[in-house]
């Protein structure tokens, strides 16, 4: 009966379990609702936005004193990891911070590699053998424009002043809650676009290009970055509703399994039941 009595409360351990990941999977189903229609509503003004900003860029001077399109040797570099504040969201952050280990000793090791962090998770981990300039996890706190516009500033303030030569975002972007397309972008210097000279874009500048370019670029590495961390924060709500799903079903299955096992077991403790009554009613006989 012991071995009943433990089965017993595995099944009951376990049906607990399945209550609270399927009371974390509709919550983040509900909060995935919200932030995809932010995402889907921004990512249009915010593509034509980069596609413009990198068509000007293009079209610069080399005496236009665009700082941010500045192309020099690439030194120091600084890489912004995007993760979450919160786990259970399978490989979502795990992810991330393995693109950001990999760049490190990969693509960029003969520079000096920084990084800021936008999420506990990743600046739980990156801190322990790498430095970390900066932690921004609180913005998730009030996840707004200006707040993020704020981070924005500081890394243009951070390569215009020579601080870093290239500045790089690594990010989850949400495609569907159950896919994250892992991206690694550059966020400075400015990209420009390269296009056929058939194609090339030519633009009549009002009021003239220099106010143009001290209002524009800026505003859209703003909303660049925005957009990232926007991607980001749905994506972690696919992806815990996604690995809260399959525990779900996990456990739902190892309950069942329990179950019969129980069963199994009950049936032949009856039985044995059953014999030692048989027998001993048999003896007395005798």
């Amino acid at each position: 009966m012991a071995n009943l009595k433990e089965i017993r409360n595995r099944i009951a351990s376990v049906s607990s379990t399945m209550q609270i990941t399927s009371a974390m999977k509709m919550v983040s189903a509900a909060k995935l609702k919200k932030a995809q229609d932010a995402i889907t509503a921004m990512r249009p003004y915010a593509n034509k936005l980069t596609e413009l900003l990198q068509n000007l860029s293009g079209s610069l001077d080399a005496d236009s004193g665009s700082s941010y399109a500045e192309e020099r040797p690439v030194n120091k570099v600084l890489i912004v990891s995007i993760t979450s504040n919160r786990g259970l969201c399978g490989a979502f952050n795990s992810n991330i911070i393995k693109e950001c280990i990999s760049l490190k000793a990969n693509s960029f090791n003969a520079q000096e590699v920084h990084f800021m962090t936008i999420g506990k998770k990743g600046a739980d981990i990156l801190k322990k053998k790498n430095k970390v300039v900066a932690d921004h996890s609180k913005v998730y706190d009030d996840l707004t424009f200006d707040n993020i516009a704020q981070i924005a500033e500081e890394l243009m303030s951070l390569y215009v002043d020579g601080s870093y030569d290239k500045i790089v975002l690594v990010y989850n972007k949400f495609k569907n809650a159950a896919t994250q397309i892992l991206m690694t972008e550059q966020f400075l210097p400015i990209v420009a676009e390269k296009s056929d000279s058939g194609n090339a874009v030519d633009y009549i500048f009002e009021p003239e290009k220099e106010k143009i370019v001290m209002e524009l670029i800026p505003k859209s590495l703003k909303t660049q970055l925005y957009k990232a961390v926007r991607d980001s924060f749905a994506s972690e709500h696919g992806a815990r509703m996604t690995a809260m799903h399959k525990a779900t079903d996990n456990a739902s299955e190892l309950r069942d399994q329990l179950k019969l096992t129980y069963n199994k077991a009950r049936q032949a403790a009856i039985t044995n039941e059953i014999l030692e009554i048989v027998g001993g009613a048999e003896a007395l006989n005798n």
